[in-house]
């Protein structure tokens, strides 16, 4: 038989320490008489939280019992889910009898779930938020962030009269730039059913409307993700980011496609760490038009210094040999 230790009473405690004076030791679990040193307890058990908080707001955030919340959830992951697996505790498979009585529960506990038509076009929103950001392989923080967008609109009502999917697009376009994760607005419109004009529409009422204070986009960081899919070396990506910076002082990247810049930049540090790639390959890399990288990369060689022209020079004049 295992006896466990009761613990202490308060009244215990003071009878011991008539001063009054005591603390409590909570690495050993221990109260502790602060004038003698005595142990007035030991083994007590902590029932209070193992976290800290010195607001109120701090204590709201860090309370929390089973799973964090989560807005990529219409529910903000509150309720429950019945599992699908049809297993008892032990993996056992469970019998007719009982599979047809859990169906039965997982209906109603859908219908429960999602009941007003605002947790439905939550629910419709969220997975279509998580089909495309699978699609573009976004991290789960730009998916919370998103979903949180998401919900503003609805809250707003920025969402009537408008497709769902093209709203959920143009949040997550919002979300990749206020986190400066390179996405274009074509890559992410092609994994829905709506234009770029109409993503791109929904995307600045979200701006004007939500107040988001969304940064500018930079090319450097279109550049890593080119040069990181085009297979090159961390020394040409370094020379990438120096062309851009050094474009961004002169002032020849204002009003020009990020992408654009970025690919023409990588084409030109390719050449010049001798780990070249085509046009038509950065091109795809990038999601721009050849046209687009040849034009950009006009632009960017008035700005190299004459080693650096002489040595793309060299590498014109071996291609036209080839």
């Amino acid at each position: 038989m295992v006896i466990r230790p009761s613990e202490p009473s308060p009244e215990d405690i003071l009878s011991r320490c008539p001063s009054g004076n005591i603390v409590f030791d909570e690495e050993h679990g221990e109260w502790i008489c602060a004038d003698t040193g005595e142990v007035i307890a030991e083994r007590v058990i902590d029932r209070g939280p193992e976290w800290r908080a010195f607001t109120a707001e701090e204590k709201e955030r860090r309370s929390r019992a089973g799973a964090p919340l989560t807005a990529t959830l219409h529910d903000s992951g509150l309720s429950t889910v019945i599992d699908w697996h049809d297993r008892d505790a032990t993996g056992k498979k469970l019998d007719l009898k009982k599979r047809l009585e859990l169906i039965r529960m997982r209906k109603w506990q859908t219908r429960t779930r999602i009941q007003s038509s605002i947790d439905r076009n939550l629910a419709q929103a969220i997975n279509e938020l998580e089909r495309i950001a699978e699609q573009l392989g976004l991290p789960r923080l730009v998916r919370e962030e998103a979903a949180i967008i998401y919900r503003k609109a609805v809250e707003k009502e920025l969402v009537r009269g408008r497709a769902i999917e093209c709203v959920v697009a143009a949040a997550l376009y919002a979300a990749c730039r206020l986190h400066r994760i390179p996405r274009t607005l074509d890559e992410i419109a092609k994994y829905t059913r709506c234009g770029r004009k109409e993503v791109a529409r929904c995307y600045r009422l979200l701006v004007r409307e939500l107040d988001l204070r969304v940064p500018l986009v930079d090319p450097a960081d279109y550049a890593q993700r080119i040069a990181s899919i085009l297979g090159l070396s961390g020394f040409t990506i370094k020379t990438a980011i120096e062309i851009i910076e050094k474009a961004k002082r002169i002032g020849i990247t204002a009003g020009k496609d990020p992408a654009g810049v970025a690919a023409a930049a990588v084409y030109i540090a390719a050449l010049l760490n001798d780990e070249r790639r085509t046009q038509k390959e950065v091109a795809a890399a990038a999601g721009v038009t050849e046209v687009t990288v040849r034009n950009r990369y006009k632009e960017l060689i008035r700005i190299l210094d004459m080693n650096e022209l002489q040595k793309l020079q060299r590498h014109e004049v071996r291609t036209e040999h080839f």
